[in-house]
């Protein structure tokens, strides 16, 4: 029986373990932990709308604040 392409294996390294994708984060400076923190905290509180808008506008606002 012939594999459909839903069973073959992304060509992408599946194996990371959790700690893989969060090393970036877990070694970024305080200052670039609490972009992503807050970047990620306003993706979440969009995620719920139907059109969610401005996810750029708070992401540069949430920068511009981190580095003053």
């Amino acid at each position: 029986m012939p594999k459909s392409l839903a069973e073959d294996r992304s060509p992408y390294k599946s194996n990371d373990s959790l700690n893989d994708v969060q090393e970036p984060i877990a070694t970024a400076s305080p200052e670039v932990r609490r972009i992503i923190e807050r970047v990620l905290q306003a993706e979440k509180d969009k995620l719920y709308l139907k059109n969610p808008r401005n996810i750029n506008d708070d992401i540069l606002r949430i920068i511009k604040q981190e580095v003053q």
